[in-house]
């Protein structure tokens, strides 16, 4: 027999949902960017470090990595795909660079601020903040660490490149209003990508594959996408409450953490976003100097940022939206495999936790 939740489990569920709602709408109105996730990220920390009984059931929690791991795949596209294969020298040095970046930014973390090795490796990730999030969750690593630096690295490098770029005149632009999913998106073809997806993760989930859950619907609706055999996107608000559920499921795992331990991961974001940049410009200058791009594209490409903020600001900038989408392809494709088959290994060493501190170690 079906257990139902009853009123008191599911009031602060409510509670928490609210709360993560009202926290990324209001970063979205006043443009914080990727203000969805991180809204709802700091209204549910909030509330949890205020005391409130924020919670997110596993259910839903895994609900949320399968939508998630839909939106992600839909970013796959014929063009993208073919635009890797049009400027190889550019992609092998992102390539490099992102490999280089995810090394050094997690020696910073794991020596500097004496993170554990599998929560410095999801920190470190420079980009993808979605699925990182989402194996922090399951892989029951240092989930506030990980969405702090990650949050915060999106902020600086959102905010940091553009007023750079202009700085040195490269690009100007204003911020412009980017189109949600078009309406006429088939619901034959939605119904393809929830089945393929669903199921796909459904069999990743029973093998075990890191994050199951998230690749799984991810390679389901990026086969779809990438092959141009279904056009159709998730409607906006399916997308949003996804993200929103994604913050709030991080957002609570805030709760009985100490000032000086938030203190330690702001200086540990604000650290490893120095370190993830300086790598990417030093690879930004190379390919800017020895390759016959723009500056402010190759910049946008190889900033270690959220892949769909990068694809905001090229548009925004009037910069090459296929140049910026291939490479952001590039590195989410490299960053996913490399990620996945890194935290699975770090994962089955089973490092031990210290208490009140997710999987960091000393």
């Amino acid at each position: 027999m079906l257990d139902l939740p009853t009123r008191q489990d599911a009031l602060p569920v409510a509670e928490t949902l609210l709360i993560a709602a009202a926290g990324g709408i209001a970063f979205t109105l006043v443009g914080v960017p990727a203000g969805l996730v991180s809204g709802s990220v700091l209204a549910v920390a909030t509330a949890a470090l205020a005391g409130r009984p924020v919670r997110v059931p596993l259910w839903l929690a895994r609900v949320c990595f399968v939508l998630i791991g839909m939106l992600l795949g839909a970013v796959v596209t014929p063009e993208t795909l073919a635009g890797i294969a049009t400027w190889p020298a550019s992609v092998a040095l992102l390539t490099v660079s992102t490999l280089c970046t995810m090394v050094a930014t997690t020696c910073y973390l794991r020596f500097a601020h004496g993170w554990d090795p599998l929560s410095a490796l999801l920190g470190a990730s420079p980009g993808a903040m979605a699925q990182v999030v989402a194996l922090a969750a399951e892989f029951d690593a240092d989930m506030r660490g990980v969405a702090i630096v990650q949050t915060m690295r999106v902020l600086v490098v959102t905010i940091g490149v553009p007023g750079g770029l202009a700085l040195f005149g490269f690009a100007a632009g204003g911020v412009i209003v980017v189109p949600g999913p078009a309406g006429g998106s088939s619901l034959v073809e939605l119904a393809m990508i929830a089945i393929v997806s669903s199921l796909m993760a459904f069999a990743m989930g029973r093998l075990r594959v890191p994050g199951g859950l998230l690749f799984g619907a991810m390679a389901g609706s990026a086969v779809l996408h990438g092959t141009g055999y279904v056009h159709a996107v998730l409607p906006w608000w399916v997308g949003s409450s996804a993200v929103v559920m994604l913050g709030a499921v991080v957002g609570s795992r805030f709760a009985n953490a100490t000032p000086r331990m938030l203190l330690d991961y702001v200086g540990a974001a604000l650290g490893s976003s120095a370190v993830a940049i300086a790598v990417a410009s030093f690879f930004v200058l190379i390919v800017a100097h020895f390759l016959p791009f723009r500056p402010a594209d190759v910049a946008i490409a190889f900033a270690p940022g959220a892949q769909d903020t990068m694809m905001v600001l090229a548009l925004a900038l009037h910069l090459d939206p296929v140049y910026v989408g291939a490479h952001q392809l590039a590195r989410w494709l490299v960053v996913t495999f490399s990620v996945a088959l890194s935290a699975r290994w770090l994962a089955r060493r089973g490092l031990p936790k210290r208490p009140g501190q997710g999987r960091r170690d000393g």
